[in-house]
């Protein structure tokens, strides 16, 4: 069995009530429960929340909300890997037997079916425990600077300094959209930025992280210039 798990707490605090803040005419983590049920990849799209009305609104649009997360693992200082693993564990416990899980985000609506299902084709295809979303670095990190308490620049990798951009190797970060895994890799919590992973790579227009008010208008903006 397939299963994906969309985290979604209720306590973000930089955006307030962020996973079900209006995007474009409908809560955030609806497009991200739409992907998953329009990719047919899964058996079961589970939302795993601490928030009454964020479970509501999610089995509004169709996902499953079977439990609701404890506490102990609904603070910022819980971990991915923590909240993945204990919704396999509560599968576990009630005889739901998952072969793979993905951990699709709540803010991601950029997310297209498509991409959803490359990454199951590989993780099954390939010898890894993770496919996970990534996207290239606009600008070479070699070239990187940091900024002194009196905002002096130094450089990050001053070897780099007169190195043309064209000749420094491509950079790659994760998108933050989802992450394919076997379930045992999540249960046994390993690593997911390893040489057991592989990516599915994304364009950098599909791809905006929603942190801060002002990501919030960056992807607004980003999404009416695709929608164009």
């Amino acid at each position: 069995m397939n299963v994906a798990i969309i985290p979604a707490r209720g306590g973000s605090k930089r955006i307030p009530r962020k996973n079900i803040k209006t995007f474009h005419g409908k809560p955030m983590i609806a497009y991200s429960i739409e992907a998953a049920l329009a990719s047919c990849c899964f058996d079961k799209v589970i939302v795993s929340t601490d928030d009454l009305e964020i479970a509501e609104v999610s089995k509004s649009y169709g996902a499953e909300v079977p439990f609701i997360r404890p506490a102990d693992i609904s603070d910022d200082y819980a971990t991915t890997l923590d909240v993945i693993s204990h919704a396999l564990t509560w599968c576990q416990l009630n005889d739901i037997k998952v072969e793979n899980a993905c951990c699709i985000y709540a803010t991601a609506p950029f997310i297209e079916v498509t991409s959803l299902q490359k990454g199951l084709i590989a993780l099954k295809e390939e010898s890894v425990d993770y496919v996970f979303s990534a996207t290239s670095y606009a600008f070479p990190i070699q070239r990187a600077i940091q900024l002194d308490t009196a905002h002096r620049v130094h450089m990050f990798q001053p070897q780099y300094l007169n190195t043309r951009s064209q000749d420094l190797e491509e950079a790659y970060h994760d998108a933050g959209q989802f992450y394919w895994g076997k379930a045992h890799a999540f249960l046994d919590q390993k690593a997911i930025f390893s040489p057991t992973s592989k990516v599915v790579l994304l364009p950098r227009k599909r791809v905006q992280d929603i942190d801060t008010e002002e990501d919030w208008e960056l992807a607004e903006a980003l999404y009416r210039a695709l929608e164009c």
